[in-house]
């Protein structure tokens, strides 16, 4: 036995142990919430426990359980007499699965050895506890103090082909999360592909599970889907280059008695923009095993002698009190400890966007009237959207002019600076404040119509000479190259430099095609990040959003930039609260942009009440309108500005408090969710009815959750009631027609 050794970095706590037969005393980092006895080692949070060990003979890392706070020994299991072709292997619960050694379930990681082999035999070797949660290099990934969480990394080897594998597992606590990822080095001479590196790899024990995913296309995202696990496998991904609308890189795993507030939930979530898969299988066995990480039909990675691959890492997280439960720990989480930006817990400013309202069909006059009108509303950010750029190639349509990011000067002849000078002083109606201004850039993309294309065709993502195909008359950029990732930065840099611009929408209107070679996607997302972290650290008072085609890409990724991300180019309400309910499953509503826009809607052709579109868009972090109000029935325009004050009333529980989805629109008529104030002196209700009404209709009776039974509550400065009574016996109201809402206040007193 090897003795151990205990180190300290500066700001670091720093503990490392060897040798496969190490009998060291129990240590614990900070908080207790990681613990290790000899090769047993354990990972605490308020109400989750993950154990695991090494096995004495094969060196193998193995699962011993995920799930409710166990901190006493762990219970072996009896094993029977082995038959059949399924070895020992392929029996036990492993934390890093291979393929080709006798485990005939899906591998987490596949490796071609520098002699064509594709096995591999990652042994234990030692261990490091680290204080608090390190980033990863050149990805996005979680964050936390020594206070916040404690990192155990697992030092693996495989002494045949001289490669090294280290799992970094960080425990949150408070939020009962896992963090892993997987770094891949290789320590021989020759080179090697990485060929499939799942980041996080688990085996359940035996239970019948459902499946939970968010499925969807352009305009109808977040679609929340749940089905039965079955022997055998089954799983979902994206090959599109970004985690696209298609299927979310979120995955959860139920027992089948398992509601929205009751029983026992596993989810995980990929903080990732590019290509994913997500896998589960039900062994002949009966134990099932889910792995999500980086799609290997787009990896294919070389490593030379030295060279390493990080995963990107993977947040499971465990409840007990149901999806619900899940889904508020991964809110709370990621607003606090993956959305580095300022805004992440902050209101935001009520906007009108100029998009549906004028779409390409504008000059300067024509957008100074519009933000006239936006002042005079009460919204305070004014978002100049497609079209004002390129000056050879004017942005006029969408097939010309990406790439040219200069002010169209036909358009706006006195430039853009003079533009935004006018717009920020106007005043705001009934406030002090003056508008802000916004504006949309697709930096990523290149029409081939512009000069950037004329002066750089290698620039554009392409397969040597096979065609170029177009999507919306465009390109992707291959943000793999250096001199591509200066270009975006330079002119953005450029444009916020030049005027007082408060926000930015970054959008992104296509998949890729064409790539080089299997593992550009990933060196695309490397050029990515870097882009977006250079950028939001220079200019960190903007208030960024995502967008791609809407919620195309929706996910850790991106949120750990920018604070917010338009949830879907579908702005009917109706669609809305699905998109928005599903969305929610993972994803802060603090997150979520969402906007009123014009009646019919311009997709569905649904005509709905003012009141419900802005009810349901108020139930996003960014609440904002799209369309032009001069357009507008009058009626609806002079509701405004009481809807508007009523958002910002609502604003700060919906980005600060907790959710609670009380009845799901998949399921329900009347769907409700409840906003409760991090302090929970305050919530909100959200109440709606969807379809068209009944004769002699009934009063839908709804139960709150998440109050405190014992406290009174006063319900829309009206009665007081307790939270017992609220919680138990509920509250009702009566719906006129189709499309009704309401929104209800309750103040603890």
């Amino acid at each position: 036995m090897r003795d151990q050794i205990s180190l300290r970095r500066i700001g670091t706590s720093l503990l490392v142990a060897t040798g496969l037969t190490s009998t060291a005393t129990a240590q614990t980092s900070s908080q207790n919430s990681i613990q290790i006895d000899g090769t047993k080692f354990a990972l605490h949070g308020d109400s989750v426990s993950y154990r695991f060990h090494v096995d004495g003979t094969t060196g193998d890392l193995l699962g011993d359980h995920f799930g409710g706070s166990d901190r006493g020994d762990t219970i072996e299991a009896g094993f029977g007499p082995v038959e059949g072709w399924v070895s020992m292997i392929g029996r036990v619960r492993r934390e890093l699965p291979d393929l080709g050694r006798g485990d005939f379930r899906i591998p987490a990681v596949q490796i071609r050895q520098s002699q064509g082999y594709t096995i591999s035999d990652f042994q234990y070797k030692s261990y490091t506890v680290l204080d608090g949660k390190p980033g990863l290099k050149d990805l996005a990934s979680t964050f936390g103090t020594d206070s916040d969480a404690s990192t155990l990394i697992i030092h693996l080897y495989d002494n045949y082909s001289s490669v090294a594998a280290d799992l970094s597992y960080s425990i949150f606590p408070k939020y009962d999360a896992i963090v892993r990822s997987v770094n891949i080095t290789n320590m021989g001479k020759g080179n090697i592909t990485v060929e499939k590196l799942a980041s996080f790899s688990v085996d359940l024990p035996f239970d019948d599970y459902d499946m939970l995913e968010l499925k969807g296309d352009w305009a109808r995202e977040g679609i929340r889907v749940r089905r039965e696990v079955g022997f055998g496998t089954q799983g979902f991904g994206s090959t599109t280059g970004y985690s696209s609308h298609l299927h979310n890189p979120f995955l959860a795993l139920v027992p089948r008695t398992t509601t929205e507030s009751q029983g026992e939930a596993y989810g995980f979530s990929l903080v990732y923009t590019g290509s994913f898969a997500a896998e589960v299988e039900k062994s002949s066995q009966g134990i099932t095993r889910a792995m999500l990480g980086l799609n290997p039909s787009q990896l294919s990675w070389p490593l030379g002698p030295a060279e390493s691959l990080v995963s990107p890492e993977v947040v499971a997280i465990f409840s007990t009190t149901g999806i619900g439960g899940m889904s508020r720990k991964f809110h709370n989480l990621y607003r606090k400890h993956l959305m580095k930006s300022k805004y992440a817990t902050e209101t935001r400013p009520i906007l009108l966007n100029s998009w549906e309202g004028l779409h390409f069909n504008y000059n300067a006059s024509t957008i100074y009237n519009l933000a006239k009108e936006t002042a005079a509303l009460g919204a305070k950010l004014f978002v100049l959207d497609d079209g004002w750029f390129g000056v050879k190639h004017p942005r006029l349509s969408d097939n010309a002019g990406l790439g040219d990011w200069e002010v169209n000067p036909q358009r706006f002849p006195d430039g853009l600076k003079a533009l935004v000078d006018n717009i920020t002083a106007l005043p705001v109606s009934a406030s002090s404040e003056k508008l802000k201004f916004g504006i949309w850039v697709e930096s990523e993309m290149v029409n081939p119509d512009s000069s950037l294309y004329e002066q750089h065709p290698d620039w554009a993502l392409h397969a040597g000479d096979y065609p170029r195909s177009l999507v919306r008359n465009q390109l992707v950029l291959n943000l793999a190259m250096p001199e591509v990732q200066q270009f975006v930065i330079d002119s953005v840099s450029k444009i916020l430099n030049s005027s007082n611009i408060s926000y930015v929408k970054w959008d992104n209107n296509r998949g890729i095609h064409e790539i080089p070679s299997s593992y550009t996607d990933h060196q695309y997302m490397i050029g990515l990040y870097k882009v977006y972290k250079t950028l939001t650290e220079r200019f960190p008072d903007v208030l960024w959003e995502g967008c791609a085609s809407g919620g195309g890409r929706f996910d850790p990724g991106i949120l750990h930039y920018f604070p917010q991300i338009w949830t879907s180019d579908d702005t009917d309400a109706v669609e809305r609260v699905h998109i928005q309910f599903g969305t929610s499953l993972i994803y802060p509503p603090s997150a979520m942009g969402a906007h009123v826009s014009a009646t019919p809607n311009e997709l569905s052709r649904r005509n709905e009440p003012i009141e419900f579109r802005a009810h349901v868009a108020m139930m996003g972090g960014s609440f904002g309108l799209e369309l032009d109000p001069a357009h507008m029935p009058e009626g609806d325009k002079a509701k405004v500005p009481d809807l508007l004050k009523l958002a910002e009333k609502v604003n700060p529980i919906v980005v600060k408090g907790d959710m609670w989805r009380l009845r799901l629109p998949e399921e329900s008529n009347y769907p409700a969710a409840l906003f409760i104030s991090d302090d929970k002196k305050q919530a909100v209700l959200f109440y709606f009815k969807l379809s068209r009404a009944h004769i002699n209709d009934h009063w839908p009776v709804i139960r709150l959750q998440g109050l405190d039974a014992g406290a009174m509550y006063k319900v829309d400065g009206n009665q007081t009631v307790s939270g017992a009574s609220l919680m138990n016996r509920g509250v009702s109201y009566t719906f006129q027609g189709e499309f009704d809402s309401k929104v209800v206040f309750l103040e603890r007193v």
